[in-house]
């Protein structure tokens, strides 16, 4: 990640947002190469889900909505991270960051078995008032002697209230949700087993709690209740709320779809990871609104758009993978949900979205703002709420997969090289146009000629001439230009055409002038 990042800022992709008063976590700004493969992706991403179908409708929502359509969604409410406090420090740092899943489910196991073991036997009816004995690892559990394990099951109540087994399976089952990360048997397990990664100190955490993780502005002059909204922690909102309107102006036919590339912002409490956890961020998203009974149909085939798309930007396949989420994992307007996961350098992380939204969402926006969000289908002259499948990808998550697979080093005559194994489709620079020498102004000229013609038809051609030519196809590489075309004396006195350089296996081949677009068209293709 480190030379990925060094590349990123040394050739103009991605620069640390604020840099020069020291950065802002979490924030960062793409230079003239970063935007243009930014920008390629979602042009590809648009044409492909957007442009090229006929059931699909664009879209650009405000980022600011009235407070009410986030209260209505659920965010105001539960749109929040677990968080925990050092109180030696007072640094704050997301609980699933600081502690080890594995372990902390292995724990959870223990305590269960451990807990069991007593009840089953009728040892004991109740638990004692008293706090946990902190000399007490949970791993160390089914070491103890049976009279410290009787001493300890007296102290429990601090983490649940022995009553029935029933009891313990709901409150056990509620702790192995790992993503919420509450009570005090979280808390238990944070004081016996981490340290603050900032100070070092044990033993010195605070009770997880919930933190919300939206922006919160006011709007106008005068700050009260009434003029609170957010910045969106997410796009689908702005496509719900005009549900209605795109109805009333298109009167699509089921199934159809609203579709929208646009910023969101989450105040995450550690942003980390370069692109892939950021404060602002952008999405790419659709809202595919269809007939309940046919929700696997689409289901399906949105799984297939998705992954061509994928393989479209030039992501590797062997570094793909779907994930089904389990029951616990779905978010509460999700029936199913599939992630596919990319093998950063960091780990398998979730890259593209897809999830059955139902009809949670048209159905929240109707009943809080009394607006009828039904669908009138003519063919069977039934009124429904439509449900909702949603594919969504972030932007610059998808970038970081593009630069972190496309990055390679290897040799080439000797000497090491760093190069950019971009797809022609997303790369920022297509074809790069060299004189051989940038003093010879016969050269100059011809370079200048072909470097027009080939800028008109492909868009995306640079003309470069500063340093010698080994330095040029460097730097080339480095940006994943897919080829240069050197401009040297053959080219003018022998009518023998130019040199084409292929970056990958740095091979070179003279192709007529006259054939250039036609080659090049064939490259792309």
């Amino acid at each position: 990640m480190d030379s990925i990042i060094s590349l990123c800022k040394r050739r103009g992709f991605i620069y640390q947002g604020s840099e020069i008063y020291g950065g802002l976590a979490g924030t960062w700004d793409y230079g003239p190469y970063g935007i243009a493969l930014k920008n390629n992706v979602k042009n590809l991403w648009w044409k492909r889900f957007v442009s090229d179908r006929e059931d699909m409708y664009g879209m650009d929502a405000a980022i600011l909505m009235n407070q009410k359509a986030w209260v209505a969604s659920g965010h105001v409410g539960g749109f929040s991270d677990p968080l925990v406090e050092c109180s030696n420090c007072k640094r704050r740092f997301r609980v699933d960051q600081i502690i080890d899943e594995d372990d902390y489910k292995e724990d959870v196991k223990k305590f269960r078995n451990f807990v069991h073991l007593y009840i089953d036997s009728g040892e004991t009816k109740k638990a004692a008032n008293e706090a946990i004995d902190k000399n007490y690892k949970i791993s160390e559990f089914l070491s103890l002697s049976e009279q410290k394990k009787k001493d300890f099951l007296n102290k429990v109540n601090e983490i649940i209230p022995i009553a029935n087994i029933a009891a313990i399976e709901g409150i056990l089952g509620q702790i192995e949700k790992l993503e919420s990360y509450s009570g005090k048997f979280a808390r238990f397990y944070l004081n016996q087993k981490v340290t603050c990664p900032s100070c070092g100190v044990k033993d010195k955490w605070s009770e997880p709690r919930q933190f919300n993780m939206m922006f919160r502005t006011t709007v106008g002059a005068v700050e009260s209740e009434d003029a609170v909204s957010y910045l969106r922690p997410e796009t689908a909102q702005g496509m719900f709320v005009n549900f209605k309107n795109i109805m009333d102006s298109f009167h699509p036919k089921m199934p159809f779809g609203i579709a929208q590339i646009g910023k969101a912002f989450r105040n995450e409490i550690a942003p980390r990871d370069f692109l892939f956890r950021v404060r602002e961020f952008e999405q790419m998203e659709v809202e595919y609104f269809i007939d309940p009974k046919n929700w696997e149909k689409y289901f399906d085939m949105w799984e297939k758009i998705r992954m061509d798309w994928c393989l479209e930007i030039g992501l590797p396949k062997e570094k793909i993978h779907i994930r089904e989420h389990a029951a616990e994992e779905l978010s509460h307007y999700s029936k199913r949900t599939t992630d596919i996961e990319f093998d950063y350098p960091f780990g398998q992380k979730e890259l593209y979205g897809l999830a059955y939204r139902t009809d949670f969402d048209l159905n929240a926006h109707s009943k809080n703002s009394g607006v009828d969000l039904s669908y009138f289908d003519e063919e069977t002259k039934k009124r429904f709420i439509p449900h909702v499948i949603e594919p969504s990808v972030g932007v610059d998550r998808a970038v970081l997969a593009i630069l972190t697979s496309a990055y390679v080093e290897d040799e080439m005559n000797g000497e090491k090289r760093t190069y950019l194994k971009l797809a022609p489709s997303v790369a920022p620079i297509k074809i790069a146009v060299f004189p051989l020498l940038k003093n010879k102004p016969e050269l100059v000229k011809k370079a200048e000629e072909i470097y027009v013609i080939l800028k008109k038809q492909f868009g995306a051609v640079e003309f470069d001439d500063n340093g010698n030519i080994g330095k040029r196809y460097r730097r080339q590489d480095e940006i994943g230009t897919p080829f240069c075309v050197t401009i040297d004396f053959d080219t003018i006195e022998k009518n023998a055409g130019v040199t084409v350089r292929d970056r990958d296996s740095g091979k070179q081949e003279r192709v007529s002038e006259k054939d250039l677009i036609k080659y090049f068209s064939e490259k792309f293709q």
